[in-house]
């Protein structure tokens, strides 16, 4: 087996260590509002985390999955409980139940995987979706009761030190990225990748070499539940703090995550943190410049609207000229900037 080490270049290397210095001392030391923090790192990260695990499922499986939503759910949800029910229960042991739970989940609304593919299978994964949802909403023992139909989540605790700012949280949200990032491409580079990629590129194939498609396909689906379980335990506790179920994690929410894999780049790692800033920050910036250009002449319904018709020309005209998403346009232009690299 290829050792883990080997598995980097030193370009990736290099790349990792300016992105940790950005991320912990850079950043920390230039942003000193609670805005960037808790408005836009944060649910950027968790929902890079989401990405990620799609990624798996979609990008280098090529499985379709429409199912990302209901497991953010039934990961924050578990998480919410364990902490309530399980005293001296520690933030960090609940939030890797949570996500085990969420992989179990995976793993039983995955296994029409093993029958049906395409379109069919998205249909099949959308009924987690709708049914993790609504049994959290349905059945008030996951909201502890609450008469009022929403949740508000704990405090997160480390170690005795309360995480009640944004940098705070950020920090704590970043460190579990990366971690789960590190894990993710040894994952994709190592022999548990190329099985995914054998299923993806042709499954029967893949099993007349000795790939097993029961295996592989629902490590898969696991692997994605796992992410987007943890995704959502962060987005719960370090971005929403109180929710309603069907409001936070509904089909858009699924359908979104998709978008980001898709446009970030399929069977990209790096794709999941391109394509969760272009979905999450693009339409901030469009609403900021209409605001700033119209100075409020137009009504915000009306910009709001638009938005959404520059939002999706653009992602039209992406998918048209680079299918493969951003991801692959950034690799165009490097070559292009260094041709002797070809």
């Amino acid at each position: 087996m290829k050792p883990v080490f080997m598995r980097y270049t030193k370009i990736d290397i290099i790349n990792f260590v300016v992105l940790m210095v950005v991320g912990f001392l850079v950043i920390p030391n230039v942003i000193k509002t609670d805005y960037w923090y808790t408005s836009i790192l944060i649910p950027w990260l968790c929902l890079t985390l989401a990405a990620m695990g799609q990624q798996v499922v979609m990008g280098y499986t090529g499985q379709l999955s429409l199912g990302a939503a209901g497991f953010m759910c039934a990961g924050c949800y578990a998480c919410y409980n364990i902490l309530l029910r399980i005293p001296e229960m520690p933030f960090l042991g609940a939030l890797i139940l949570s996500g085990l739970i969420a992989a179990v989940l995976g793993i039983i609304f995955g296994l029409p995987s093993l029958r049906v593919r395409g379109i069919y299978l998205m249909v099949a994964t959308l009924a987690s979706q709708f049914f993790i949802v609504w049994v959290v909403d349905k059945f008030g023992w996951f909201k502890n009761y609450d008469v009022s139909g929403s949740t508000t989540f704990q405090k997160i605790i480390i170690n005795g030190t309360p995480f009640t700012n944004g940098h705070m949280m950020y920090l704590l949200v970043l460190s579990i990225v990366i971690v789960l990032t590190i894990i993710a491409i040894n994952m994709a580079r190592g022999s548990t990748g190329r099985n995914w990629m054998a299923v993806r590129d042709m499954d029967i194939a893949a099993e007349s070499m000795g790939v097993s498609l029961l295996k592989t396909k629902l490590q898969a689906f696991a692997i994605n539940a796992f992410f987007c379980g943890v995704a959502g335990a962060l987005y719960a506790f370090t971005y929403l703090k109180t929710i309603e179920p069907f409001a936070a994690f509904n089909i858009s929410v699924s359908f979104k995550i998709m978008f980001m894999a898709i446009i970030g780049g399929l069977g990209t790692i790096n794709g999941a943190f391109i394509g969760a800033a272009f979905i999450l920050l693009f339409p901030v910036v469009l609403n900021a410049l209409g605001n700033n250009v119209f100075h409020g002449a137009i009504d915000a319904t009306i910009i709001s609207a638009i938005e959404q018709i520059v939002f999706g020309s653009l992602i039209i005209i992406l998918m048209i000229y680079e299918p493969l998403g951003f991801s692959k346009l950034w690799e165009t232009i490097k070559q292009k900037a260094n041709p002797k690299k070809i």
